[in-house]
């Protein structure tokens, strides 16, 4: 297949009339339009406004996606345990089947190719199987949770670890490779001692298995965490080994010199989640910081219930806007710097090569949007149309590993009509309970 337009490869490689070349499940030229239809004139050819990356997911709930609106003006503590953790443990596994379904819709239709989805305690087979089954390439993992929390979802330690393990040894590494695991503690409240230790033995015993995690989203969580332990947050996890260049750890918004020093010496990536940080009134994440010290910052979402929406063209916009805001500098976090987040650095978060750009040789992980709608009428800088104007119902065209997965406002793989129904129908019942709690 041959996508033709303007070609945003990476963050400062823009071909006007460009085109990306797709064999299988990888790109095999990307360049001027022109050269590559006479080099390639049998391929089927497709044209787009815009073709782009797909974008990477950096932390995602997708089985939270059944829950959007029923938190909405609470702190993280009450919005976590009031609420989101009773809609978790209420969910059967139909009904985390359709969630992760729900969420993945969102995700491919809105330009998300790749996610880091931090599941939960159970029933984590059901998002596996339909991320496999939609297409969506990720790194998905089972919550671990064993104190502190409901005991509808607290697991003994050693269970939750086996469990773990069982899921790491049927899902890692498959689906031709698109899925990968993650060793996913919610967080250091509601994890001992030996549970953290537990995952990190766990994701060094199988190659090219990772760690997902929460840490120092709320002033209140690191109280509680240093009281407990002695220790702030970051210096907490370093000592049970869940930092380095395989953990991934969401928000890190409150963290001090020292902690700065530990994700920078370890090359422990951090996924930078403004929109749930600004709902949550969580704080403002020190990402320019983090940037100058050489840590990789991916972007996410964050979960439907403290965000309300997947669509990562919005979480650009905020990305780069509350960086501004709270440095009273405009130059702070260009656009180029944003889509590099939500791109490559967030496939290095993954843990997947040749994913985040296009690039001869690379992951065949394209996206192709219109720009026929008015805010994006005249277009200077089609960079800052993507990071400062664009939105997730531009995307017209969504392909994962070569394959297509949307194309032309309807899904190919998944009955998406379907899928919303039987979420509404879940969505009742949550509803419901809410009403009569």
């Amino acid at each position: 297949m041959l996508l033709v337009g303007t070609v945003v490869a990476d963050a400062t490689t823009i071909i006007e009339d460009g085109a990306v070349v797709v064999e299988g499940n990888h790109i095999v030229a990307v360049g001027d339009r022109t050269s590559l239809v006479e080099t390639y004139p049998d391929h089927e050819r497709r044209e787009f406004d815009v073709v782009a990356p797909g974008l990477v997911g950096g932390h995602v709930h997708s089985v939270q996606s059944l829950g959007r609106g029923i938190a909405d003006d609470a702190s993280l503590l009450d919005w976590l345990f009031d609420h989101v953790l009773p809609m978790e443990a209420g969910l059967d596994a139909d009904a985390m089947r359709v969630a992760a379904e729900l969420g993945y819709l969102e995700c491919i239709e809105s330009g998300t190719t790749t996610v880091i989805d931090h599941l939960s305690v159970r029933h984590a087979d059901q998002a596996f199987e339909a991320a496999g089954e939609m297409g969506i390439r990720g790194r998905l993992g089972k919550v671990l949770m064993d104190t502190n929390s409901p005991d509808d979802l607290q697991e003994d330690t050693d269970a939750a670890l086996a469990e773990s393990e069982r899921l790491v040894e049927r899902y890692h590494d498959s689906f031709d490779g698109r899925l990968q695991y993650a060793v996913t503690p919610r967080f250091a409240l509601t994890c001992s001692e030996a549970c953290l230790r537990g995952v990190r033995e766990l994701a060094d015993a199988y190659d090219g298995v990772r760690i997902h995690t929460h840490a120092s989203e709320n002033r209140d969580e690191i109280a509680t965490v240093e009281s407990e332990t002695g220790m702030r947050n970051i210096h907490w996890l370093d000592e049970v080994g869940i930092t380095g260049d395989d953990v991934v750890l969401a928000h890190c918004v409150h963290t001090d010199e020292s902690e700065r020093e530990v994700l920078a010496e370890t090359g422990t990536h951090v996924t930078y989640c403004p929109s749930s940080n600004m709902k949550l009134a969580s704080g403002i994440a020190p990402i320019s910081d983090y940037l100058e010290r050489g840590i990789n910052v991916a972007l996410g979402n964050d979960g439907p219930p403290c965000n309300n929406t997947l669509d990562p063209f919005t979480e650009m916009r905020q990305a780069s806007l509350l960086q501004k805001v709270d440095s009273l500098d405009p130059t702070n976090t260009p656009a180029a710097t944003v889509f590099e987040m939500a791109t490559r650095n967030g496939a290095k978060a993954a843990g997947f090569d040749g994913v985040g750009r296009l690039r001869e040789g690379w992951k065949a992980d394209i996206v192709g949007l219109t720009t026929d709608v008015t805010r994006a009428t005249p277009i200077h800088d089609v960079l800052s149309h993507l990071v400062f104007s664009a939105h997730g119902d531009d995307v017209v065209f969504t392909m994962v590993d070569g394959d297509v997965l949307y194309d032309d406002g309807e899904h190919v793989r998944a009955d998406a009509d379907d899928i919303r129904r039987r979420a509404r129908e879940y969505a009742a019942t949550i509803e419901s309970v809410a009403v009569d709690e």
